[in-house]
């Protein structure tokens, strides 16, 4: 029985054991999720067991623990890399999901007539990552592996890999490898293949804004008081001028500006903009001028609020001049900008620009460095092969608009390069109320990537 055969017999058990998955609710970034997710963290050490990795072990941290895992079968063949994460966004707003976020159902869409998993994380990253599981299940049932693989599976993913250098640091030699795969990407279309060479970095804080000592009655008050929520507003929007470029001083002196001939080349991808509207129900797309749609969610930085709250927001009316207003922001880098250098900037442009009358303070919260991948490397190319043989075309190197800050920390600690080589659609909601995964894409990436290490391990003999 080779590969493909195994993997169609057993479609049905590893379909079931993908939604087994998705019925725990490993939300790192909510406490009360904690016992979930550590449970989760077992449940993969025990799928990896099955599936036929030695010395399988569930590695603490100083928060989520790394599941770990190997099958070394010759040390004169190279070593994968397999890195993913079992921890999930919270589902919130829980009120928007058709149906419950950890309860996965199966249906089907216009963009996936054979079905789609509907649940959080059912694409990012749990669907994606047990792929791997799975391929490997499968190679090591039918006597067919042909590198030696390993796994780094973290529970901390969504919560900016707080503790995972610290595990790299101390793992260098447990983690010795000649490439990281990842699968935590996208496809363009699931009849446009694509690979993604590049990830933007991220700087992530908190705002936290506060005038008088308490909510204070708004008609005894307002108008002589200063009003956080209204300042707090008034601030933020003057991050951006009117070509919607961002304000903070120095924010683009680090940035890397690509040719003429290189933005040609992006322009070749396809790209509806029609499409794009229709997707999220917009009238029109914005942005920075002088840029296109997919420029401007790939090889541009941003800055855009995630959350700003403050103030009484329950039922009826409670007419009062909040003391203290919030927000989160996030701001999207790329090559060549510092995370840590971009939080200063905006922290020192923030404060400058508050007004007399409140008081601010900037809290970091995470962030990543960007980061490219070569498409002329081995590692590239086996991609590009196995995602050839499957899809029956050349995949299209894209850049992301996303960040998986710790691509960059492999390299910077591990001295490897990565392989972004996911399956998933933009339309699959990842981080929204009904996230999804279609069957043809999960299907797809445990039938590719058997091919992706037979192929890196012809292109690295």
């Amino acid at each position: 029985m080779d590969v493909k055969e195994y993997l169609n017999a057993h479609r049905e058990r590893m379909l079931e054991e993908l939604l087994e998955l998705l019925r725990i609710p490993s939300i790192s970034a909510d406490p009360a999720y904690a016992d979930d997710t550590n449970k989760c963290a077992e449940v993969v050490a025990d799928h990896l067991r099955k599936a036929g990795a030695d010395n399988v072990e569930v590695v603490p941290t100083k928060g989520y623990p790394v599941v770990y895992g190997e099958k070394l079968i010759d040390p004169a063949l190279p070593t994968v890399l397999v890195y993913g994460h079992y921890d999930v966004q919270p589902a919130d707003p829980i009120d928007l999901w058709d149906s419950p976020a950890f309860e996965p159902v199966i249906k089907k869409t216009g963009l996936h007539p054979d079905g789609a998993i509907f649940a959080r994380g059912a694409c990012d990253d749990k669907g994606q990552f047990f792929m791997h599981v799975k391929a490997f299940e499968a190679m090591v049932a039918t006597d067919q592996v042909p590198c030696n693989i390993k796994f780094m599976i973290e529970g901390e993913e969504e919560v900016g890999s707080v503790h995972l250098e610290d595990f790299l640091e101390a793992n260098k030699t447990r983690l010795a490898a000649d490439v990281v795969l990842v699968s935590d990407t996208g496809v363009i279309a699931n009849d446009v293949p694509s690979i993604t060479t590049g990830l933007r970095g991220l700087s992530y804080v908190e705002v936290e804004v506060t005038g008088p000592n308490r909510d204070l009655h708004s008609g005894l008050y307002g108008g002589a008081a200063p009003n956080p929520i209204n300042i707090l507003c008034e601030m933020i929007a003057s991050l951006k001028d009117e070509h919607q470029q961002i304000t903070v001083e120095g924010f683009y002196d680090d940035v890397e500006v690509l040719s003429d001939d290189e933005r040609k080349a992006m322009a070749d991808a396809p790209f509806s903009e029609d499409a794009y509207k229709k997707s999220i129900d917009i009238g029109a797309v914005e942005g920075e001028s002088g840029y296109s749609a997919p420029e401007r969610m790939s090889i541009r930085p941003t800055l855009d609020v995630n959350g700003i709250w403050g103030g009484y927001t329950g039922e009826g009316a409670k007419t009062v001049i909040a003391s203290k207003a919030y927000a989160k922001i996030s701001m999207r880098l790329v090559p060549h900008q510092d995370p840590d250098d971009i939080t200063a900037k905006f922290e020192a442009h923030f404060k400058r620009i508050a007004p007399e009358s409140v008081k601010l303070k900037v809290t970091a919260m995470h962030g990543g460095q960007p980061a490219v991948t070569p498409t002329d490397s081995a590692a590239y190319q086996a991609a590009s092969a196995a995602m050839e043989k499957t899809y029956g075309k050349v995949p299209v190197p894209v850049r992301s608009g996303g960040s998986i800050p710790i691509v960059a920390s492999f390299e910077q600690i591990l001295g490897l390069k990565t392989v972004l080589m996911g399956f998933g659609l933009d339309s699959d909601a990842i981080h929204s109320p009904n996230e999804h995964y279609g069957l043809f894409n999960y299907y797809k990436g445990i039938e590719t990537i058997p091919h992706f290490h037979a192929e890196f391990a012809k292109r690295h003999a």
